[in-house]
């Protein structure tokens, strides 16, 4: 399978407050990604995954990453 590069924005609730958040992530398809997001999320904030709001998961270009994590890795 072929490994994509994804930019996902989207909020989360923590507290009685709303957080923005754009993530970049490697996968090979979208549904991974969400899954990948909750994961995420849930371990280092300790949320539920209806606390989030994935507002778009968008392909870009490994020209266009902007994660230096991620940059490593391509």
């Amino acid at each position: 399978m072929i490994t994509k590069i994804y930019r996902v924005k989207g909020t989360f609730v923590m507290g009685d407050e709303y957080h923005d958040f754009t993530k970049e992530f490697k996968a090979t398809c979208e549904s991974d990604i969400e899954s990948k997001i909750y994961a995420n999320f849930g371990s280092k904030h300790g949320i539920n995954r209806n606390q989030i709001s994935i507002d778009s998961i968008d392909e870009i270009a490994p020209e266009d990453v902007e994660d230096p994590i991620v940059k490593e890795i391509l």
